[in-house]
């Protein structure tokens, strides 16, 4: 029972990483993108990740809050006129909250980039 219920839970982990590839744009392209309103940058990690530390201007939407669908005030969060950057650490959450929102806006794109390299590529950390 334990590896069947492992399985299961890995089988739909995969089959969520696989449906949305992350961004080919680069990080110079996006950050551009931002700053000129074409896109907006969201933030899919937890509530304690955004409080150590998140960029500037970007929309906090947590993983979690998305896993059992997303309410009406999440879906005003994703403009449905913009590219929709994803972010999280490493750049896996980032692909399953794609997965999840792809329905809500087409435009959702997930950064294999995480918090971290976003800061130390010239995105201003929040203060």
């Amino acid at each position: 029972m334990k590896w069947t219920c492992t399985i299961i839970l890995f089988a739909s982990i995969t089959s969520l990483s696989f449906a949305a590839e992350h961004t080919r744009d680069s990080l110079t392209t996006i950050k551009k993108n931002i700053e000129s309103n074409k896109a907006v940058l969201v933030d899919v990690r937890e509530q304690d990740e955004w409080n150590a530390g998140h960029v500037k201007g970007a929309i906090f939407l947590p993983l979690s809050s998305l896993q059992d669908g997303i309410s009406k005030e999440e879906q005003k969060k994703l403009p449905q006129d913009k590219v929709v950057y994803l972010h999280c650490a490493v750049g896996f959450r980032a692909k399953i909250a794609a997965s999840l929102l792809k329905k809500y806006n087409d435009k959702v794109q997930p950064l294999p980039q995480g918090y971290e390299e976003l800061i130390e590529s010239g995105f201003q950390k929040a203060k």
